[in-house]
């Protein structure tokens, strides 16, 4: 299976529910009294809850790599992280609901080592019965009718907003957020009675899958908020879960290949996966926001906003070489519209489509050209069982880029650049082995257990499959093992890394299986995914929470620190131990800054680096906006603002600007769309190239960025 695919199951059946357990042994103390008005049909625990949750306690507490106790902060945390995942747009409690609450703060502690279940599930029936409020104010609001002609906003975005004071004043917030739903479909040119009829299907459908939660949901999503306490990439997998999960491990995954999370009511395209369905069509990008989705080229298409997230799936997925249409709202033109319908040919996510790819940039420097080969790498991969068996052609992608290098030099390539744009990692035995083609031998990675101790990770091959001038280009979705990759190219001193600060994800996960430990056949208790060591570089310092930060830096669209590992709450902290034995191949940071410099000149004088600027500083622009406008007028302009912008992106890219703009059934396997969409510059990868060519320059004849193999005596740099 590959690692890409697994990550997709993870993030698609755990990001909703978040995390993982809690519950403990110690003894009991004082339970906060109930709170009032428990409705008749309240969900409740069942037996075996308890004793899953004191297993999930139990090794959260004594296993995890970063140790927590169960005191009054960590009660807090838990505390605000299930509130969190109850109501993270705060659409549905009041202040005063939340401050009844409030007494179960300073005790989840006690609850989890008393396997107390009541107050996880005391604070959810009090959100299906707001729920069941709002949907029901929500309804009436239809049948008013509103003004588009006045003047005033709609905050959408209230993840850090005050919990609104009274119901009244919740009642104004959905009075603006219904109003804000209908000015969007009316955008989209729908008829009131249209705009009605989708409205109602969506409150009602909220209001429907709310009230079809049962109790092991209650129960994953405390466990979960208990886990994401800790530390956000441990979990507690339900049995559904656990079961998706090793399915997706043993089997390939049909669908369209995409990673989803949720944000606030919104179903949101986190990453593509490379060489899946939604990559090779090229239209479905991160950021995007997936509101609609319909089976086959004229099924009804069903709103899905506010839906759980594992219902989304649930209908993106099915059965190879059939078709899901998805109306989706660009990333690029914000919650305002206009929004856009993507069919897509579900199918396999094939190795092959994953494999390691080559290209050529020809760069014209002075009166030559450089060139500059290009190894692309999706993600570190690697056919476990063939190469257990010692098979001799397994499949790998060190092997594959060792056999593309080969075909470059024979191509006469000047420089490379190894591309792990969007690689999110996978085998870190094919992080180690491929860092290996472009060193001699030596120490790649440490990895430091929970007791503290600590083991290399080497390359034990001498020589070098390409010697000569190493880009490594990666961004803000390259993480783990590319992060491990490149900090090793960096520390040696053996190549530039070029793109964005990385994720920071330096930690190793374990799968633990509570049903070996359950005390009954028919009682399924789950899984618990536990982080329990680090990724160290050689030269001390983590990958974790501050990723790698590229030699040269290019341009950015939003805060590093609002992004990746460290954004995300608990996150372990960077460290540092004693960097290990190793021996540099050249101080390249004066080569560096020369060609920074030259990187920065393009920046203020190539038209197309100027333009990409420009779309970055809108980007960022709408990307902060927590606010818009319900006036007709001003969002009609806004719609056409966006509009215009990217059909002059469309133009800049060779391609037809209606076209990109309308043509949304066109077919997944069409071959001139296919040809139209590789003609489209990357300017990353271009400049990257130049940045390279630079560096060649700047280096002369003092052969920095170039070295010889000099097997197993060292390497020689002179």
């Amino acid at each position: 299976m590959k690692m890409n695919l697994i990550r997709f199951s993870i993030i698609a059946l755990v990001a909703l529910v978040s995390i993982p357990a809690m519950m403990g042994w110690l003894t009991p103390t004082s339970v906060p009294a109930a709170i009032a008005d428990e409705p008749a049909a309240a969900l409740s625990a069942e037996p075996h809850h308890h004793y899953a949750s004191r297993l999930a306690s139990r090794f959260i507490t004594s296993y995890h790599y970063h140790r927590q106790e169960l005191d009054d902060d960590m009660s807090s945390r838990i505390f605000d992280q299930y509130l969190r995942q109850l109501d993270p747009n705060r659409s549905f409690f009041t202040a005063a609901d939340v401050s009844d609450m409030e007494r179960y703060r300073d005790y989840l502690s006690d609850a989890i080592r008393q396997a107390d279940l009541e107050p996880a599930f005391d604070m959810f029936n009090r959100y299906t019965r707001r729920v069941d409020e709002r949907i029901e104010h929500a309804l009436l609001l239809l049948d008013e009718g509103f003004d588009f002609t006045a003047d005033e906003d709609y905050q959408f975005d209230r993840r850090e907003a005050g919990w609104a004071e009274s119901r009244e004043a919740l009642e104004e917030i959905w009075r603006k957020r219904v109003k804000n739903d209908w000015l969007r479909l009316r955008l989209a040119e729908q008829e009131d009675d249209e705009i009605i009829e989708t409205l109602t299907e969506r409150y009602s459908g909220l209001k429907r899958r709310v009230g079809e939660l049962n109790s092991e949901d209650v129960f994953s999503l405390f466990m979960n908020a208990f886990a994401r306490s800790v530390e956000p990439h441990s979990a507690y997998m339900s049995p559904r879960r656990s079961e998706d999960f090793e399915i997706s491990m043993r089997l390939s995954l049909d669908g369209i290949g995409a990673l989803l999370q949720r944000e606030t009511e919104y179903t949101t395209v986190s990453e593509v996966v490379p060489g899946g369905p939604a990559d090779l069509d090229g239209r479905l990008q991160p950021g995007d926001r997936i509101i609609g989705v319909a089976q086959g080229e004229d099924g009804e298409m069903v709103d899905v906003v506010g839906w759980r997230l594992d219902h989304v799936v649930d209908l993106i997925r099915g059965e190879r070489d059939t078709i899901v249409r998805l109306e989706i709202l660009p990333a690029d033109t914000g919650l305002s519209g206009p929004s856009t319908v993507l069919e897509l040919t579900r199918n396999e996510v094939k190795l092959e489509e994953q494999a390691a790819s080559k290209d050529i940039i020809e760069v014209p420097a002075g009166n030559q050209t450089r060139r500059v080969g290009v190894v692309r790498v999706p993600v570190f991969y690697v056919d476990f069982q063939g190469r257990a068996r010692n098979e001799p052609n397994y499949r790998s992608s060190t092997r594959d880029v060792r056999r593309l290098i080969n075909e470059l030099k024979d191509e006469g390539i000047d420089a490379l650049v190894v591309d792990l744009r969007g690689n999110g990692g996978g085998a870190l035995v094919e992080a180690t082995t491929m860092t290996g083609l472009f060193i001699d031998t030596g120490p790649v990675v440490q990895v430091r257990d929970s007791r503290g101790q600590v083991s290399l990770e080497e390359d034990r091959e001498p020589g070098m499959a390409w010697e000569g001038p190493l880009g490594v280009l990666v961004d803000r979705r390259s993480a783990s093992a590319s992060e491990i990759f490149a900090a090793a190219i960096q520390d040696y001193g053996r190549g530039v890394v070029i793109g964005e600060p990385t994720f920071g994800k330096g930690t190793v996960q374990n799968l633990i299986d509570l049903d070996n430990m359950s005390r009954s056949e028919d009682a399924r208790l789950g899984q618990i995914k536990l982080t329990m060591a680090q990724f160290y570089r050689i030269a001390g310092g983590s990958t974790q929470a501050k990723g790698v930060v590229p030699d040269i830096a290019l341009p950015s669209a939003g805060d590093p620190d609002e992004w990746g590992e460290s954004a995300l709450d608990f996150a372990m902290p960077w460290a540092e131990i004693e960097p290990t034995e190793y021996q540099t191949y050249a101080d390249l940071s004066g080569l560096i800054e020369l060609a920074r410099h030259r990187h920065e000149q393009r920046l203020d004088s190539d038209e197309e680096l100027r333009e990409l600027l420009a779309d970055v500083a809108e980007w960022e622009k709408q990307s902060d906006r927590e606010i818009v406008s319900l006036n007709e007028e001003i969002r009609r302009k806004e719609m056409e603002e966006v509009e215009a912008r990217r059909a002059k992106r469309y133009a800049r890219g060779g391609g037809d600007p209606e076209e990109g703009l309308l043509d949304e059934t066109a077919a997944v396997d069409d071959d001139d769309d296919e040809e139209a969409d590789d003609d489209k510059p990357d300017l990353f990868l271009t400049e990257s190239a130049r940045i390279l060519s630079d560096l060649i320059e700047f280096d002369g004849d003092t052969h920095l960025l170039a070295h010889r193999e000099s097997g197993s005596s060292g390497i020689d740099i002179d």
